[in-house]
């Protein structure tokens, strides 16, 4: 089974010639079935949208929020808070929401075992229910701690569809299609993102009257995915592994592939082998505390923090600035900055195929270090766009540019990594330190952008260009390409832990023949 040079096409993909045993099984060959589709849309909308959209959706009605704190503050305590106090009060508004995610995030490793991925689906849905009623009611109930309260239950409804929709996804879908799949949590978030502006404008629901429905908009959205949620399935790998109920997994599989059970040899196979690795109960201490998953942790971790660390959020605070300066109205300005978000979107729906066709490693290899490239020419640009004439038109190259770059990549790749790097057992815990780790980024560039805004201006993305090639760089020595292998070949694979590199000669593992893998091909079986 073990064979010369086998590993190393797990980084390269480098088509090896010499032979190599025949894997002891090969995924039927299953497509998209409906009710994979159905489970992709449902949780893309109902649940992905509604991250996207909490978090894209607060700028514009911002004035309009502290205007109705301070006149709540006043009616109610007689008070009249100053401008400070003011800020303070709406740093907290926006900032919860990123507190309720990260919380959210660890509790998905253990509704995720508890009641599993259906179950913690659901749990997300009915918080994104109860927050959107908080909203819309907020104002008209005078209540600014319902406001915050609903910040908070969103934040936590988003963590756990973070953590949970990418992973239960992934588990539904054949091996061939888990990075097709994977990529819909982050289009969700991203389609989520640009609905959010574009409904905040003030020709929409961005205005003194409509702000509070406009907060809670996303329940129209919620509402249309929960009808399909009694009819979607529980993942099979849960039920079986996790539970241990063999028959009704089998069951489920049956209905998620749409073929009889003689046909999903090559599933209970994986299922099987899956099963027979799991002998320790597994929780967010014991995956911390195995020093065998301390590659897998780091890089999914690093990865989801290191989507935020980039500054795609900091670029979209500059983008209405940077537009403005090459003589834009402010009001085309916003158009334009939308415009950037359907380049987002567009790039979030081009790497469903893409996953599909090229490896993981070599994407994000591109997007984070063409990403730093056209952050350095944002910082550059910016630095000098008061004294050279043709620098707004180049920063705004470096906007458009980024945007691309990181949708292609850094964008969808950090979100659902993780499902390929873990098994079964250990995966809802390490999804959920990835997806905290995303929500801790997001708070501490949310909190630390301002100031560095103030202190060094432009320079800020000179810093965040250097994030983007730290992590090319890591990407590149440790992570290996987990497009087409089984994660049982990738754990065994990750066991040495920062010893393993690219240019470390590694033990052969045994990877899987898929239409998805680009090895020599099946002639060279023997």
């Amino acid at each position: 089974m073990e064979q010369q040079g086998e590993c190393q096409s797990l980084f390269t993909r480098a088509p090896q010639r010499t032979a190599f045993e025949k894997p002891e099984f090969a995924p039927v060959n299953i497509g998209w079935t409906r009710l994979l589709i159905l489970a992709g849309i449902s949780t893309t909308i109902g649940s992905s949208l509604t991250v996207g959209y909490n978090i894209g959706v607060v700028n514009s009605p911002a004035g309009l929020i502290k205007a109705f704190c301070n006149e709540s503050f006043y009616e109610r305590f007689g008070l009249v808070l100053g401008v400070a106090q003011l800020d303070v009060l709406w740093s907290a508004i926006v900032s919860i929401f990123l507190v309720g995610g990260a919380a959210g995030s660890l509790s998905g490793s253990w509704l995720a075992d508890r009641v599993g991925r259906k179950g913690a689906i659901v749990t997300s849905t009915v918080l994104a229910v109860v927050s959107s009623i908080l909203f819309v009611t907020s104002k008209s109930l005078n209540s600014v701690e319902m406001l915050i309260l609903g910040r908070l239950l969103v934040g936590m409804s988003s963590g756990l569809a973070t953590c949970v929709v990418p992973m239960y996804l992934m588990e539904l879908a054949p091996l061939k299609l888990r990075g097709a799949v994977g990529v819909l949590c982050p289009l969700g978030v991203t389609f989520g993102v640009l609905v959010g502006q574009v409904m905040s404008l003030s020709q929409v629901l961005g205005k003194e009257d409509t702000w509070p429905v406009l907060l809670g908009f996303y329940l129209v959205f919620v509402g249309l995915s929960s009808v399909a949620l009694p009819f979607l399935p529980e993942s099979p790998k849960y039920l079986y592994i996790v539970k241990g109920e063999t028959q009704l997994a089998i069951r489920q599989l049956e209905k998620i592939r749409g073929v009889e059970q003689q046909s999903l040899v090559a599933d209970m196979q994986e299922l099987q082998a899956e099963q027979s690795c799991e002998t320790k109960v597994w929780n967010l201490k014991t995956v911390l505390g195995d020093k065998n998953l301390l590659l897998p942790i780091l890089l999914v971790c690093s990865m989801q923090a290191g989507q935020q660390f980039v500054g795609i959020n900091a670029v979209f605070y500059y983008s209405v600035s940077i537009f403005m300066s090459a003589g834009l109205s402010e009001q085309n300005s916003q158009y334009a900055t939308i415009g950037a978000g359907v380049i987002n979107l567009a790039m979030a729906v081009i790497s469903i195929p893409v996953m599909s066709r090229v490896d993981r490693r070599l994407v994000f290899q591109i997007s984070s270090s063409s990403a730093a490239v056209c952050l350095f020419i944002l910082g550059i640009a910016i630095s000098y766009i008061d004294t050279i004439s043709w620098m707004p038109y180049l920063s705004i190259v470096g906007v458009l540019g980024f945007v691309f770059c990181y949708g292609i990549g850094l964008g969808p790749i950090p979100y659902f990594i993780g499902s390929e790097l873990f098994e079964v057992g250990p995966r809802p815990s390490a999804m959920a330190l990835g997806s905290m780790a995303n929500w801790a980024g997001n708070f501490i560039i949310g909190m630390t952008f301002p100031t560095m805004q103030m202190l060094i201006g432009a320079n800020s993305f000179f810093i965040f260009a250097i994030v983007a090639v730290l992590l090319f760089v890591f990407i590149r020595m440790y992570l290996p390409e987990t497009r087409g292998c089984d994660p049982i070949v990738i754990a065994h694979y990750c066991r040495n832990g920062l010893s393993l590199s690219v240019q470390t000669p590694m033990s052969p593992v045994n990877t899987l023949n898929t239409d998805e893998t680009t090895t020599a091909g099946s002639n060279e079986y023997k």
